[in-house]
């Protein structure tokens, strides 16, 4: 908990980078971190169901991070606000398809 990271992100064709703070790492349990310390909450919750495991991602939008897109953004603040909400919510399902794909590939039989 506490290190910090960079990710890479790529979404309607625009591609960024952040800086994220680890916010829980309890191994097998939840890997959460914070966009810019602050801005933003990602996280992944693993949980034993049957013979493998469920895993949910989850994204927040924090106070912080909607004050930062109104200084940023302005009167337009509100429609950048909602597209990145709109972004993250669909990059979801993507995302956790490609963590199956690689970790059904690795599953030793």
């Amino acid at each position: 908990m506490g290190a910090w990271f960079r990710g890479r992100n790529e979404a309607d064709g625009q591609v960024w980078e952040t800086e994220s703070q680890v916010a829980v790492a309890d191994r097998g349990r939840e890997f959460a971190w914070l966009v810019g310390g602050q801005y933003a909450r990602w996280a992944y919750r693993l949980e034993p169901v049957g013979g493998g495991t469920r895993l949910t991602e989850s994204w927040e939008f924090l106070p912080a991070g909607r004050t930062m897109f109104r200084e940023k953004y302005g009167p337009a603040a509100e429609g950048r606000s909602a597209l990145r909400h709109s972004q993250a919510l669909r990059g979801i399902p993507a995302t956790l398809a490609a963590i199956k794909r690689i970790a059904e590939a690795e599953r030793p039989d």
